[in-house]
């Protein structure tokens, strides 16, 4: 009896946190879609709104890539997806730390699988798109790309990361759409990189 009291409370417990758990969208499905335009046309909206392009496109380039599509590669000298996937995650932690004001450090990174892979990719670019979201045109003087090591700090501008990390993600998520194709599992034709949406 105390068993079955038990697997009652604990039913009725999720399903109360069913609904506050959904209204509160991880990052990981937050580019399920493309976020709502902002309001008005400024510098550091028009830097988010291409996060949050990258942050679509990546969605959906890597939903539902299987073992065998992250092991592909056209040829000996080429990356894998999945080697290609750290790469942009390692792109994604630069512009993370631009806009956090934070350095990159010459240090060893991590291992991740797939998964958590994913999911920290996109928090980057969720994390990077709200903080442009609050800041001042201004503020895009202080959002500098600094690589620090042992020998001190390279520091550059944020226009750098406009035609460096940014437009390298966006070449290699195609990449990835490119080599999933080859690999026999293509991108899902659902997904409308023009307006951001699914067509169901």
């Amino acid at each position: 009896m105390n068993s079955l009291k038990q697997v009652i409370l604990t039913i009725t417990a999720a399903i109360i946190l069913i609904p506050a758990f959904s209204q509160d969208k991880h990052s990981q499905d937050y580019y399920y879609q493309i976020p709502s335009c902002p309001e008005n046309y400024t510098a550091v909206t028009v830097a988010a709104r291409m996060i949050d392009g990258l942050g679509f496109r990546y969605y959906w380039a890597t939903d539902g890539l299987r073992d065998q599509d992250l092991a592909y590669r056209p040829n000996d000298q080429a990356r894998t997806s999945l080697e290609t996937l750290i790469h942009i995650y390692n792109l994604s932690e630069i512009i993370a730390h631009a806009v956090k004001k934070e350095p990159n450090m010459d240090e060893d990174r991590p291992e991740y699988g797939f998964r958590e892979l994913r999911d920290r990719t996109l928090e980057n670019f969720r994390t990077a798109s709200d903080i442009l979201k609050k800041s001042s045109d201004k503020d895009l003087e202080d959002y500098k790309i600094i690589f620090k090591d042992k020998n001190g700090e390279t520091v550059y501008p944020f226009w750098n990361l406009l035609n460096g990390p940014m437009a390298d993600v966006l070449w290699h998520i195609g990449q990835v759409v490119s080599f999933r194709r080859s690999s026999g599992n293509p991108y899902d034709g659902k997904n409308n990189v023009f307006t951001g949406k699914r067509d169901e």
